[in-house]
């Protein structure tokens, strides 16, 4: 091994940073004022579909993929975030 030779580090850690997507589709009645507000859609949808199917909301296709990534490739606040968990486990 080169001595200015920078190697990853290896951590046997319980926690890892995750590339996730979901890609929901629904349908849903709901008053036409509350999907006017771009700020509060995203909450109001994401809780009619965790509430699950009934009568005003039918789903229609859930997808969902996480993948690992290397920990270089996440930003400086959640390595930080990342570095903290793991001194907090030890």
């Amino acid at each position: 091994m080169k001595p200015n030779s920078v190697e990853p580090q290896s951590f046997d850690s319980k926690f890892a940073v995750y590339d996730c997507e979901i890609r929901l589709k629904f349908r849903i009645i709901e008053e036409k004022q509350a999907l006017s507000n771009r700020e509060q859609l995203l909450d109001l949808l994401l809780d009619a579909f965790s509430y699950g199917a009934d009568e005003y909301m039918e789903p229609v296709q859930a997808q969902v993929e996480a993948h690992e990534l290397p920990e270089v490739e996440a930003s400086p606040q959640m390595r930080r975030q990342l570095i903290r968990l793991r001194n907090l486990a030890e």
